[in-house]
C-alpha cells in the first residue's frame, strides 16, 4: 500500500528524486477491474506539478482510469507518493504540456513515440495529497 506524505516542497526527497529522471512509475485503479495498474510514463516537472501526456491521448487506458478515479500513486527511485490528478482537455493547456515534453525529450522523440492524438494531459499537483480539497 502506498504511503501518503505531507505536501511536497522543492527541497524534499520526492522532489529531489524527480530532478534527474526521465521516467516514473504511476499506479492507477482500473475503472472496471478495480485493481491497481502500474506502468512507466514520462513526465515533466514544472509549476509545482507533475505533467503527464498520455501517448494515445484520450484513448489511453490509464487516462481513462483517472477519469473514473483521480487518485494516482507516483513512484520515483525509492520514493512513493499518492496524489490526486486533474485531467486537462483544454487546447491551450494541452499545448503547453506538449511544448514542455518537446523541450525535455526533443520534438523528434515526442513525434515518434507519441502517436496521439495529443488532445489531453494530466496535472498532478505536488501541493495537495489525495483526499484533500484544492
Amino acid at each position: 500500500m502506498a504511503r501518503t506524505r505531507k505536501p511536497v516542497t522543492s527541497e524534499d526527497a520526492f522532489s529531489r528524486a524527480l530532478k534527474d529522471r526521465r521516467q516514473i512509475s504511476i499506479s492507477v485503479i482500473g475503472r472496471r477491474s478495480g485493481r491497481t495498474i502500474t506502468l512507466p510514463v514520462w513526465f515533466v516537472l514544472a509549476e509545482d506539478a507533475l505533467w503527464l501526456l498520455p501517448v494515445y491521448g484520450s484513448q489511453t487506458q490509464w487516462y481513462r482510469n483517472l477519469l473514473m478515479n483521480p487518485a494516482i500513486t507516483i513512484k520515483t527511485g525509492g520514493e512513493r507518493l499518492t496524489l490526486r490528478s486533474r485531467t486537462l482537455k483544454g487546447a491551450q493547456a494541452v499545448r503547453k504540456v506538449i511544448r514542455w515534453f518537446r523541450e525535455k525529450y526533443t520534438p523528434e522523440i515526442i513525434a515518434r513515440l507519441y502517436p496521439g492524438p495529443l488532445n489531453v494531459a494530466v496535472k498532478v499537483s505536488l501541493r495537495h495529497r489525495a483526499g484533500e480539497t484544492t
